[in-house]
């Protein structure tokens, strides 16, 4: 069905075509909105809001209409939309009352990729953007040319994506409602397989059978890079040949005299010595992230002194640790945690800074997710001197549940509530002191309250 699928969106990703993106201003719809116009494609989109990417794709003569409506859509050949858009939004209705073909995004980019000689997806339950991004650092270091994709700012390309004129594309690659099942990886890096996204799996085990699914659709003249150390990817990729990397010295590619913040570190391939990295950002998991980009490198036969540059020019993706300021003398930190996994290694890696005071604004990213992993969330928050909860950011869902934050908050001692982020702020700012490290922490608008906290 996929395979007959692409074969269908294929006719239409042709220039002179009309392609209409419902979501145009998300994060991998605006790239995915320039490329095809580069194609050669009459490009237009719609979006909720304006914003920053609005206007960036209407200064380069892309039609954006803000709002969704029936009209928007009155001369299109096709419409792409994001997984988050569903079937009652007018534009979609609309086109399936016309019999306008109406294809997923990851099936474009799934057309785009097939361009390309290499084809780089990097794949897990987090570290995907960080990865990802190491990766570029390091395939522009040594002159490759890529064309990227990320699922975030990154600093170097002053954007999220890049088109190159490469033979390779370096593809962040999400398994929610399985869009990377429609990509095709010659490289497939899979960080980690956890619980996660239980709105759409129905547990760890449908999960793990995706990801199986998504290392199988390598060839056998491409490579499968996985994190030997990570039980779930162990058990999705069983009895299937791939190559591990990891922090343990089990691992194919791995690390070794690892300094105490994790920054520095010798790089081993098949037992022996390659270089060493030396990192600008810190933690465990930032030198597992690191050890992937080098793996990936290293296969795709990047020079070692390439690998080592690239990854010290590296300062971070945009909301990955990210330094936002000062507020009365505390430093004011922003990160895009929002699974329990990612909060405990942005945690472990924080607690090892050596601050008085570690006080995390948090702010959980959907009701289904939360209540999923309630459990999860609370024990990693009862690590922290301080949890400021802000409510649920809902993104694409309705609280159906009857959940909230405050339920959070009852189960970890010495934690606040506060429905709205002016109220979060106003609290972080009353209570910041010299010495105190303050995150907020999220993948929804919690980082306003931080930018606010450093600005007022």
């Amino acid at each position: 069905m996929a395979n007959a699928k692409l074969k269908k969106i294929e006719s239409y990703l042709v220039p002179g075509k009309r392609v209409h993106l419902v979501g145009i201003g998300g994060v991998s719809m605006r790239p995915l909105a320039l490329v095809l116009a580069g194609m050669g494609l009459q490009i237009s989109g719609s979006d909720m809001n304006a914003s920053v990417s609005t206007d960036e794709l209407i200064e380069k003569n892309i039609r954006v209409y803000i709002g969704h409506s029936a009209k928007n859509i009155a001369d299109a050949d096709c419409l792409i939309r994001t997984a988050a858009v569903h079937n009652d939004n007018p534009e979609i209705a609309a086109a399936r009352a016309k019999g306008i073909p109406v294809f997923e995004r990851a099936q474009a980019w799934g057309v785009i990729m097939r361009a390309y000689r290499h084809a780089i997806c990097v794949a897990g339950t987090h570290g995907k953007t960080t990865t990802t991004s190491m990766i570029t650092h390091i395939f522009m270091q040594a002159q490759r040319d890529p064309t990227v994709m990320i699922g975030g700012y990154l600093p170097l390309l002053k954007a999220g994506h890049r088109v190159g004129g490469g033979d390779t594309i370096i593809m962040e690659s999400c398994e929610y409602c399985n869009s990377f099942l429609n990509f095709f990886p010659t490289m497939a890096v899979i960080m980690n397989v956890e619980a996660d996204h239980l709105d759409f799996f129905k547990d760890l085990a449908d999960i793990q059978h995706s990801f199986r699914t998504f290392a199988e659709l390598v060839p056998s003249t491409g490579a499968v890079l996985a994190n030997g150390d990570d039980p779930g990817a162990r058990v999705a990729l069983e009895g299937l040949d791939y190559v591990t990397f990891g922090i343990e010295d089990t691992n194919f590619y791995h690390g070794a005299n690892y300094s105490d913040d994790w920054r520095d570190f010798d790089l081993i391939a098949d037992g022996q010595a390659v270089c060493h990295i030396h990192l600008n950002v810190f933690g465990r998991h930032n030198a597992l992230n690191a050890i992937a980009a080098c793996a990936a490198a290293l296969r795709m036969g990047v020079d070692p002194a390439d690998i080592q540059a690239g990854l010290e020019s590296f300062t971070g993706a945009g909301r990955r640790m990210e330094f936002k300021g000062k507020c009365n003398g505390a430093d004011v930190y922003d990160d895009y945690a929002h699974h329990p996994g990612e909060l405990h290694a942005l945690i472990d890696a924080i607690n090892a800074l050596g601050y008085k005071r570690v006080i995390v604004a948090f702010q959980p990213h959907t009701y289904s997710r939360t209540k999923a992993l309630f459990d999860d969330f609370v024990r990693e928050l009862r690590r922290v001197d301080h949890a400021v909860l802000a409510e649920i950011y809902a993104a694409r869902e309705s609280n159906t549940i009857g959940i909230s934050s405050e339920d959070l908050s009852r189960q970890i001692r010495g934690s606040v509530f506060f429905e709205t982020l002016p109220e979060v702020t106003d609290y972080l700012r009353s209570i910041a002191q010299p010495g105190d490290l303050i995150v907020t922490v999220g993948a929804g608008d919690i980082y306003k309250a931080g930018e606010a906290l450093v600005t007022e």
